[in-house]
């Protein structure tokens, strides 16, 4: 049986001509943790809505998102409604304002199984409770009845995990999920998530951009840089031979236990905006390896071997 959920080919997303995502392809299989990376701007966020349907309306798609054997970048509003929830479900980087502040966490929950199970008002507040129990919520009944503000951020974030996985979805995509809590509750997240794919077989998109959280729970990493991806490989590959410059910045930038340093290394620059995107290589005007085949030419993915391989001139 054919191991591979998602089938993401040259993806491009662009904005009045320019491309905020471009030619992203990548696939992932069932009960896969995927991580894709990179700093803010990088088009990693962008790439997930895309395979939502979400992105803004003023941004343009095309390429080729095949998920259970059709493109859903076709789809109309009534096939969305087929995916979203059931197929693909999302959990958003800031459960305050995903989650609805007038409606109680278990209504929310609840909905799920009303709209795309079909489960009357009581059916569907009783597996809401079953829900947040399976999240490890503490007495899911009495938390049922709050609201997402009466709820800690761990608490809202664990809420948004169990409307993602209400309804069984093939894949889930997480948005930076992790980011505004602190590190023990970052954890226990993190371990919820690894929990939930083993015991469902659920495969998950985990994206962020802390090259920690991502090598303690991802099995395969996607480096993204300027709306493309520079560098694929397995983890374990990746953080023990990184070959894009910019993958091996992002790599110097961690700190370390026991390496005392007065600064930590920073990659200078930012990330250029989409009309300053030249026919080069988006990372040329910080990278310290560029030459002027860099300026000119967008270097091609090469395959280092079955497990890596790399966007760079310089390999």
């Amino acid at each position: 049986m054919d191991q591979t959920i998602l089938d993401v080919r040259r993806l491009r997303v662009a904005y009045k001509g320019y491309p905020a995502v471009n030619d992203v392809s990548f696939h992932i299989d069932r009960g896969e943790i995927l991580g894709v990376v990179g700093e803010s701007g990088c088009g990693k966020s962008l790439a997930a809505l895309t395979l939502m349907g979400l992105q803004p309306n003023v941004m343009k798609a095309s390429g080729d998102v095949v998920f259970r054997g059709k493109n859903l970048l076709e789809n109309r509003d009534a096939d969305w409604m087929k995916v979203r929830g059931e197929g693909i479900a999302m959990i958003f980087q800031e459960p305050m304002t995903a989650l609805n502040p007038v409606v109680t966490v278990g209504d929310q929950i609840a909905e799920m199984f009303e709209l795309h199970r079909g489960s009357n008002k009581a059916e569907a507040a009783e597996r809401a409770v079953e829900m947040l129990e399976r999240v490890h919520i503490p007495d899911p009944m009495r938390r049922a009845k709050a609201f997402p503000h009466e709820l800690s951020g761990g608490m809202r974030q664990r809420v948004m995990i169990a409307m993602a996985l209400a309804c069984e979805p093939e894949l889930i995509i997480a948005d930076e999920p992790t980011t505004a809590l602190d590190v023990t509750v970052q954890a226990q997240v993190l371990d919820l998530l690894e929990e939930l794919r083993d015991s469902t077989g659920t495969a998950v998109q985990f994206i962020s951009h802390n090259l920690g959280v991502v090598s303690q729970l991802a099995e395969r990493v996607i480096v993204m840089y300027a709306g493309r991806i520079v560098e694929q490989a397995t983890s374990e590959e990746l953080f023990a031979n990184p070959q894009h410059p910019y993958t091996q910045g992002l790599l110097a930038t961690l700190p370390r236990i026991g390496g005392a340093r007065d600064v930590l290394p920073a990659i200078p620059g930012a990330v250029p905006p989409l009309d300053q995107r030249g026919s080069g290589c988006p990372f040329v005007d910080r990278c310290n390896k560029a030459s002027p085949t860099c300026v000119a030419m967008m270097p091609e993915t090469v395959a280092l071997n079955d497990i890596h391989s790399v966007a760079c001139h310089h390999l």
